[in-house]
């Protein structure tokens, strides 16, 4: 068994066809079955049932993907690591983030460190926290900003950065939000409401919370992106309720605290534990503490994690 089997094993089962994943890896198509053949032959099983038309996963096939998947990963991180310890100024950093977090923690954070280390390759992948620690455990990721706390593979480690309240958003010129201190729940389910996508985690937090205190919501727009309910909110549709950190950089918007209840999240950076971060990675893990620790410092609504993460409410959002 070698990193080519595996490569055409994992291309194969990506794309559902033989032709085309050699066309994917460059191969010459009866070159990427001799491979797959002699993979099954050392394996002594056979990985896809092959009829006209159709490829699919055997039991085997289904057990050994996400193993190929991630001894195919780790090759990749030996290959950086080698080229970092060989002098070589360059490298790749892929970092997953949850949507709302790409657009305050990490585009700050990837802003700072792509000043101090240009040549670096940085890939950001967007996504909610449970897929993103998925693509994490399997070798795909090498740092994930979540807002999970819970139900982690005991493969990753988690480092709590930052605590952000949820904050209810309105347009700086709409007075019946922008002129007061603060909202209850009560009160804001009276008003207008943007909501977001029913995947992201923010909306079934706060669903949950009208829920538990006996109120249905005013909603006049729902199944946005963040980007598109910041936008609706700029425009005087309605408010929505937010983390603290996406009102960076937003003077369009006023905020108002939330309170009966006050919802808090926490936000982590996580990595596999059985896995040594390459330098690239590593440099990366301590500009995003740096980030986060600044974003605490200059915010009544953000403040530094508790040791274990936890907050007075910590909920899952996205």
């Amino acid at each position: 068994m070698n990193l080519e089997q595996l490569r055409g094993f994992v291309e194969v089962a990506r794309l559902g066809h033989f032709t085309r994943a050699a066309e994917h890896l460059h191969l010459a198509q009866p070159s990427l079955s001799r491979q797959i053949s002699a993979l099954e032959s050392d394996l002594g099983a056979e990985l896809f049932h092959r009829a006209r038309g159709h490829i699919s996963l055997t039991a085997a096939g289904e057990a050994l993907l996400p193993l190929a998947r991630r001894m195919l990963a780790d090759a990749d991180t030996v290959r950086r690591e080698m080229a970092e310890l060989a002098g070589l100024r360059r490298g790749r950093v892929r970092l997953g983030a949850t949507p709302t977090l790409c657009i305050s923690l990490v585009a700050e954070a990837v802003s700072a460190f792509h000043g101090a280390h240009p040549g670096i390759d940085l890939h950001v992948t967007e996504g909610g926290s449970r897929v993103l620690i998925d693509e994490l455990a399997g070798g795909a990721l090498d740092l994930a900003l979540i807002t999970e706390a819970e139900d982690r593979p005991a493969s990753l480690t988690r480092t709590p950065l930052l605590t952000e309240e949820l904050v209810v958003v309105s347009s700086a010129a709409w007075p019946p939000v922008s002129s007061r201190p603060a909202i209850d729940l009560r009160q804001l389910a009276r008003l207008p409401q943007i909501v977001f996508h029913e995947s992201y985690d923010l909306r079934v937090t706060t669903e949950a919370a009208f829920r538990a205190a006996g109120l249905t919501p005013s909603v006049v727009l729902e199944g946005a992106e963040m980007d598109a309910v910041l936008r609706f909110v700029e425009r005087g549709l309605g408010v929505a309720v937010v983390p603290a950190m996406v009102l960076l950089d937003r003077p369009a918007l006023r905020s108002v605290r939330l309170t009966a209840p006050r919802l808090t999240r926490t936000v982590s950076l996580a990595h596999r534990s059985d896995v040594t971060l390459t330098r690239a990675a590593a440099a990366m893990q301590r500009v995003v503490a740096a980030t986060a620790e600044a974003l605490a410092a200059g915010s009544a609504l953000v403040s530094r994690a508790p040791a274990r993460g936890r907050a007075r409410r910590s909920t899952p959002t996205g």
